[in-house]
């Protein structure tokens, strides 16, 4: 397959391309080098941010520091940059819900004692301005947890109090949109931070992720294997077997729902120096882990997009900790 080269947005994008029949992967592989324009790196290059998909347009939000929006345009092949953050945010997962971007359960601040923001955070990009939203109980703040939407609601699983110290978190959280309240629900059957859920046909996957203890010094150390489920309809939890624990213990990952599949993509931990490029699907049929085409770079701290069947992922770290900071975007794409 021949090669493209395209200059745009300041974001190198690799393209994987991988064809689906039955059970079977053919795997093919094209690059696409969209050259890195120095105008623009500042507005890509991050970690620990989120990536989110809202109409046809990608928004890189967040991360360590103070940054604009790199905003990605899908239709016109385009980028550009949308108002920053009021506030430093990072080690959240990103949600659209009715035309905005939502931020909750992000923290701010400086390793390992960063503090969650007591607030939700809203983007709405038809005004490229950022809004105030309802205030998170004190009681129940945290970060790096997971966040999905399902209708009205959003739901926040598990995360830590303190940063990266000690104080990580079974908790789960219903916030309504319409009502602008808050809902406690029934624990997780474990604590687990640096990681994110996923949502299909009315569950929850928690997949990936640790219990970080700087306190300890053991801030990668503790990953965590086991698959919990949130079944959304009755409030209850359920571990899947001990066989069908995620294979590659990491945290720092992304996760998505495709096509009856839990995927869990890159990560970090103590096991390796550079960041995972593992790619691994649960298909919850048959309940067998398969080992996808891996990510070109292995990255952690940032967040993968379903769009139109392909899965999209950019920035985030390309070793454990946070340097270098990537500028990149692959493209899985699923045919």
């Amino acid at each position: 397959m021949a090669s493209i080269k395209q200059r745009l947005c300041g974001i190198v994008v690799i393209v994987l391309f991988i064809g689906y029949h039955h059970d079977l992967w053919a795997q093919e592989t094209v690059s696409i080098d969209w050259k890195i324009s120095h105008a623009t790196i500042e507005a890509v290059a991050r970690h620990e941010n989120s990536f989110v998909a809202l109409g046809d347009n990608f928004y890189l939000i967040g991360g360590r520091g103070i940054k604009p929006l790199a905003i990605y345009d899908t239709l016109t092949n385009s980028c550009g940059t949308g108002k920053e953050p009021p506030m430093e945010i990072h080690h959240f997962q990103g949600v659209a819900y009715n035309g905005k971007i939502y931020v909750i359960g992000a923290m701010t601040g400086k390793y390992p004692y960063e503090t969650p923001v007591p607030n939700i955070l809203i983007y709405d990009p038809k005004e490229d301005n950022w809004e105030m939203g309802a205030e998170i109980p004190k009681e129940r703040r945290r970060g790096s947890c997971g966040v999905v939407i399902d209708g009205d609601s959003a739901f926040l699983i598990s995360g830590i109090v303190d940063g990266h110290n000690s104080t990580h978190v079974p908790w789960t959280d219903r916030f309504d949109f319409k009502t602008q309240k808050w809902t406690v629900l029934h624990d997780a059957p474990r604590a687990r931070d640096h990681f994110h859920a996923a949502l299909g046909n009315g569950k929850i996957y928690a997949a990936g992720g640790r219990n970080s203890s700087y306190a300890t010094k053991q801030t990668f150390e503790l990953t965590i294997a086991p698959i919990d489920v949130y079944d959304v309809k009755t409030d209850t939890w359920s571990t899947l077997e001990k066989a069908h624990n995620l294979p590659t213990e990491r945290a720092g990952c992304s996760a998505v729902y495709y096509n009856n599949n839990l995927v869990v993509l890159g990560g970090e931990s103590v096991a390796l120096e550079l960041a995972h490029n593992q790619v691994e699907a649960l298909n919850l049929e048959t309940m067998q882990w398969k080992a996808w085409k891996p990510l070109n770079r292995g990255r952690h701290g940032t967040q993968a997009i379903l769009h139109n069947g392909n899965i999209y992922i950019a920035a985030g770290s390309g070793k454990r900790g946070g340097r270098p900071e990537l500028d990149s975007m692959e493209i899985l794409v699923l045919e």
